[in-house]
């Protein structure tokens, strides 16, 4: 029997632009994985909306700011499904405060997840995607990659990155 669907991952998918990009990707026929890192929670909220709208969903824990959270993220969905078609790296948060009062860890965390977060997924992707010979990798970005925003340095440089990247 074939199995019904792309298998999809979007990051950070339990709320926000991710939640949106979960309930796309569901409508669209795709079975999701939600990821989330500290709001289980919306994670099960969103998968049992993708479910009561028909589609196949589940919810996997893991810190895309880690090389170890990006592996396990990955190894998760190929255990549940056997294949990655799509993976969105969508994850990212922001603290922001004017230039001059920023403390390195609201910058790092900002950059760890927002950028280095997005290397870590794509990589953990493409190396599925190679041995598959198949599969698309979609990075959120932002205009304040582009044009800069204030208060948002951190933010704004780990998006220009992910252009950059992209």
């Amino acid at each position: 029997m074939a199995a019904a669907g792309p298998v999809a991952v979007v990051t950070g998918g339990s709320r926000g632009i991710g939640r949106a990009i979960a309930e796309a990707l569901g409508a669209a026929g795709a079975r999701v994985v939600v990821n989330y890192a500290r709001s289980p929670e919306a994670a099960t909220a969103v998968v049992e909306s993708l479910r009561a709208a028909g589609a196949e969903a589940l919810a996997v824990g893991a810190d895309m700011a880690q090389e170890v959270g990006a592996a396990a993220l990955a190894e998760q969905t190929m255990a549940a499904w056997g294949q990655i078609d799509i993976w969105v790296n969508n994850a990212g948060i922001t603290r922001d405060t004017l230039l001059l009062r920023m403390k390195l860890e609201d910058w790092q965390g900002v950059i760890d997840l927002n950028l280095t977060g997005v290397f870590l997924g794509t990589r953990a992707a493409a190396k599925i995607m190679l041995k598959q010979k198949s599969g698309r990798i979609v990075n959120i970005a932002s205009v304040a990659g582009l044009v800069g925003n204030a208060g948002q340095a951190n933010y704004s440089a780990a998006k220009a990155g992910v252009v950059g990247f992209t």
